[in-house]
């Protein structure tokens, strides 16, 4: 009894000093509270079509029906080679869209056996593409060159084959040293001197296939101006 006389004093002191901690907590945190801004509620940014789903690759309903579809012109290579890679990433994915488009509707002219309005629209993305891959490869290799001085994607060197011809071989790394490795001593990077005679062939039929292709595009153009006489006098003119 004497011991828990004398400790009931001890334990009031203790919840008063609790319960003024306590209180002090919480206005110490409202006040913490009160000092926070708060976040308006936001959503992710898109620059698509609300509620669009598969029509998007179908053709516009305007021009549905219509034997030719007004289109411009394929990107060349001088007008891509301004844009920066954000644009031709953004240019990128707008002509796979087209493309994607463009083939439904060929599909679906074929299904009904109809012709296709326009397919030349088709034939414009597709160059737009390759020209887009053109000048993203000539970055990237002009990146390379500032960086390591290589030309070619893989390390490696021009060396002649056994046929005399100019090949590039790239550099591989092999697990045991070169001059143990049977497969690397069996290459040959050189040419015998009695492969010359039929380099020399080789090149002259190549020059010789120049020369007749280009006489081919005279004719042609001889031709044509033969047939068409008016537009020999448009393009004088």
């Amino acid at each position: 009894m004497a011991v828990a006389a004398i400790c009931r004093p001890f334990s009031a002191v203790l919840r008063l000093a609790g319960a003024a901690s306590s209180r002090l907590t919480r206005h110490v945190l409202q006040k913490e509270t009160a000092k926070v801004e708060r976040i308006p509620p936001c959503a992710l940014l898109h620059a698509s079509f609300p509620l669009r789903g598969l029509e998007e690759f179908f053709d516009d309903p305007k021009n549905w029906g219509e034997t030719e579809v007004k289109s411009g012109d394929s990107w060349t290579v001088e007008q891509l080679r301004g844009k920066s890679n954000e644009d031709l990433h953004k240019l990128w994915y707008v002509l796979l869209k087209e493309r994607n488009m463009l083939l439904t509707v060929e599909q679906e002219a074929k299904r009904q056996a109809l012709p296709m309005p326009s397919p030349e629209r088709l034939e414009k993305v597709e160059k737009s593409m390759e020209r887009m891959d053109q000048v993203i490869q000539e970055r990237e290799d002009a990146l390379r060159l500032l960086q390591t001085g290589q030309e070619k994607e893989w390390p490696g060197e021009w060396r002649y084959d056994y046929l005399g011809r100019v090949i590039w071989y790239t550099f591989r790394e092999w697990p045991i040293p070169w001059h143990l490795n049977s497969k690397h001593n069996r290459k040959r990077f050189y040419f015998l001197k009695n492969v010359e005679r039929f380099n020399r062939l080789r090149l002259e039929k190549y020059l010789t296939e120049q020369y007749k292709e280009k006489k081919r595009k005279i004719n042609r153009q001889r031709k044509l101006l033969k047939k068409f006489p008016h537009l020999a006098q448009k393009s004088q003119s």
